[in-house]
């Protein structure tokens, strides 16, 4: 599974999901708001606040967090001088890491999160230096309880997923697609089973394996980039040995 999937795992075996939703609700309202901010509030017509607007369902947020977000977009006012910027850099081991914010101050987030790398061994590099080991991918999650991964591959394979693949410990298997066929693959997956999770996400061509202090120094990073208000997702190639998982550091 790419190292975007093994952090989800981590973050699901230290039980940090239910004490982060408010934030996550947060961060996901921001979005919503964004994407119908610079696009129109209708998400047949907005692809990427369809996405948005996805991602808030499957996340358990209510109807009317995410009512109020697209309003919020649409009217005026509250962000209105958000704009996105894209960080790139490295960790510990050379762990190649991309981080999407939204901000209203450029320099504050930049100044902030280039704080956050330093102080746990890594670097904020210069636009590029990480982004072409990325591809923009969608990422569907079927839980193992409702299906085999022969099952899901024989359906997802006929729509055009382009891999499924899934770890013996991990609780869901996980099919890749190209942005070309996101849609296709995930609306025939939902019409024979429960999709988990779906997003568009960038997945790493290759990854670079990290254990001990390094391993340690990566998932404290990484904690602390996700806690910042200002960021909305974060990309990393790290390759963490199974039993540190769920470890507390």
């Amino acid at each position: 599974m790419s190292g975007h999937s093994k952090w989800a795992t981590i973050k699901r075996k230290k039980g940090k999901a239910d004490s982060q939703r408010g934030k996550l609700f947060s961060k996901l309202a921001r979005e919503i708001t964004i994407a119908a901010k610079l696009g129109s509030g209708d998400p047949d017509g907005n692809p990427r606040l369809r996405m948005a607007v996805d991602k808030a369902r499957e996340s358990n947020m209510p109807v009317d967090n995410i009512d109020r977000a697209i309003q919020k977009g649409t009217g005026g006012g509250e962000g209105a001088n958000l704009e996105d910027i894209i960080l790139e850099g490295y960790g510990p081991g050379g762990v190649a890491v991309l981080v999407k914010a939204m901000t209203d101050n450029r320099n504050r987030s930049v100044s902030d999160l280039r704080h956050i790398f330093t102080r746990h061994g890594g670097n904020l590099g210069a636009a590029g230096c990480v982004a072409w080991m990325f591809k923009e991918k969608g990422l569907i999650h079927i839980e193992k309880s409702q299906a085999s991964e022969e099952q899901v591959m024989e359906v997802a394979a006929d729509a055009g997923a382009e891999d499924i693949r899934s770890e013996p410990e991990a609780e869901v298997i996980e099919v890749e697609t190209s942005l070309a066929n996101y849609d296709k693959v995930k609306n025939t997956l939902a019409a024979k089973f429960k999709i988990a999770s779906s997003e568009i996400t960038m997945v790493p061509q290759n990854s670079v394996p990290v254990k001990g202090e390094d391993a340690r120094k990566v998932i404290a990073m990484v904690e602390e980039l996700e806690e910042h208000d200002d960021v909305q997702d974060v990309y990393a190639n790290f390759d963490i040995p199974d039993e540190l998982m769920g470890k507390d550091f």
